[in-house]
């Protein structure tokens, strides 16, 4: 299942979920996730605050019961990305969860299962 045509919405769909993972939506995580917007958009292309309200808006519609198959065929289907951009990925997103100053469980549990992720489709490229 892959619901993204690229692979910076993608990005910005599991920043959202990081940002969602203990249930809350902290200021402090909107304005580290708008930041790392700006490095991934080009902000005089995209209205920031707009795209980041669509983004919003998919993650609240979406199964969250589908997630781990939405993150695994997202990542299995942009093949063009390198593994170091996929950890740097990683990298963000455990920044959001000290956005707070505080790590939930349900934080540290997303982050391992995405890393896991990310983990297993590096083992499947390397053995193409």
């Amino acid at each position: 299942m892959v619901i993204h045509n690229s692979f910076k919405d993608f990005v910005l769909f599991l920043y959202v979920h990081m940002a969602h993972a203990d249930g809350e939506f902290h200021e402090s995580e909107v304005i580290l996730v708008r930041n790392k917007m700006v490095k991934l958009f080009h902000p005089e292309e995209v209205d920031i605050d707009a795209k980041l309200e669509e983004a919003l808006k998919q993650y609240d519609s979406f199964d969250k019961s589908k997630l781990k198959v939405l993150f695994r065929d997202s990542f299995d289907h942009f093949t063009q990305v390198k593994f170091a951009q996929k950890y740097k990925v990683y990298s963000d997103m455990y920044d959001i969860i000290h956005a707070d100053g505080r790590i939930d469980e349900s934080e540290t549990k997303a982050l391992q299962e995405l890393k896991e992720i990310i983990d297993i489709n590096s083992e499947v490229s390397h053995q193409k």
